[in-house]
């Protein structure tokens, strides 16, 4: 059992090594969304305050335990999605890169304008382990789909992908989201 663990680690090491290019790509798209919604928080106000609102709402008389829960399965949901629906060419994973990086900008923009710059050190243990997941997440989305353009072997690449992905997903990434549920669910219980 410890030997083929070992295995899996490994060969997660060797897929994020073969897939950085892509991981990296997924990285700097968030990161220049994150730039422009900080920037230019006017794009998609209404919808982005409508969105913030109702997730306020999903956390509305819950306790620490069911916070969790609730921050844990909603990160889970999206990186599975966006490793999943890579298959339809990387667009989805590539959109949610531009998205989820236009959100993160468009909110820290909001909390230094009302609590100052140092607002920001708050904000980082939050995104310490679940950034890096998702980010995964979308960089695999995106190697998923992007083996759909080859001109040969694609079935077989997209196989493989696939399956390395998926034990990306269930060996690194929900270790990742599982410690970063436990810490940002507690922090927003203590401050409820």
């Amino acid at each position: 059992m410890k030997k083929q663990k070992e295995g899996n680690y490994a060969a997660c090491w060797r897929f994020l090594k073969e897939s950085r290019w892509y991981v990296v790509t997924a990285l700097l798209t968030f990161c220049i969304f994150i730039l422009i919604g900080f920037a230019a928080p006017i794009f998609f106000t209404d919808q982005i305050n409508a969105l913030i609102q109702e997730m306020m709402l999903g956390l509305e008389g819950l306790n620490t335990q069911e916070i969790i829960s609730y921050i844990f399965f909603n990160n889970l949901q999206a990186s599975f999605f966006a490793i999943i629906l890579g298959a339809l060419f990387g667009v989805f994973p590539f959109i949610t890169s531009i998205f989820n990086g236009y959100l993160i900008g468009f909110v820290m923009r909001f909390a230094v304008e009302e609590n100052g710059i140092f607002i920001l050190w708050r904000l980082l243990p939050h995104g310490i382990f679940e950034l890096p997941a998702i980010i995964l997440s979308i960089g695999f989305g995106i190697k998923l789909g992007s083996n759909l353009f080859k001109k040969k072997d694609k079935w077989k690449s997209f196989k493989k992908d696939f399956k390395e992905s998926m034990r990306f997903f269930v060996f690194v990434i929900v270790p990742l989201l599982i410690i970063a549920g436990i810490i940002e669910g507690t922090l927003i219980a203590l401050a409820i």
